[in-house]
């Protein structure tokens, strides 16, 4: 029979090689994940902070995911909470007028800063829709999957976005 340490000892291993497991398992979507951060973000430091703390939140929420095959859009749905959260403490801390703009902020092109001003003006769930779909090529039924709405609401939701972005381009 085992000692208490020993149980003690076993547990701490397996807790252990669960959570290289999970990391593991975030680790194979680091790029994807990295890359939808950066494009809500725009700042490197920013995205990987934002990385870790979704990383940290879906940690502790692991237990509540109850289908492995379900990680990646539920990781992405953290994320993309974690990056809505950096930009609302970011319209608190900053006065509209950004602040400590570089010389590289000049070489974006003007339809860059087009489409991030058409998008800045969209219903945040409108903005998440059009930036899973286009920026990161991900299908309606993926976007549905990680925003957790039917695949009909997001199809509705790209609409109103599209429509909402071609009456902003007829406007200006």
């Amino acid at each position: 029979m085992d000692t208490p340490l020993e149980i003690k000892q076993d547990n701490a291993r397996a807790a252990a090689e669960n959570e290289e497991l999970f990391i593991e398992k975030i680790a194979e979507h680091r790029r994807k994940l990295y890359g939808i951060a950066f494009s809500y973000l725009h700042n490197e430091a920013d995205t990987l902070e934002a990385l870790q703390e979704a990383s940290c939140k879906a940690w502790i929420k692991r237990r509540s995911l109850k289908d492995d095959s379900a990680l990646l859009p539920w990781m992405i749905r953290i994320l993309i909470n974690c990056c809505t959260d950096e930009l609302r403490r970011r319209k608190r801390v900053m006065p509209s007028a950004k602040v400590g703009e570089d010389k590289s902020a000049e070489m974006i092109s003007s339809h860059r800063i087009d489409l991030d001003h058409m998008l800045n003006q969209l219903h945040v769930k409108y903005r998440h829709v059009v930036i899973l779909k286009y920026v990161h090529d991900l299908t309606l039924v993926e976007i549905a999957r990680i925003l957790n709405k039917p695949e009909g609401t997001v199809k509705s939701w790209l609409h109103k976005a599209l429509k909402q972005m071609r009456e902003m381009e007829k406007s200006e």
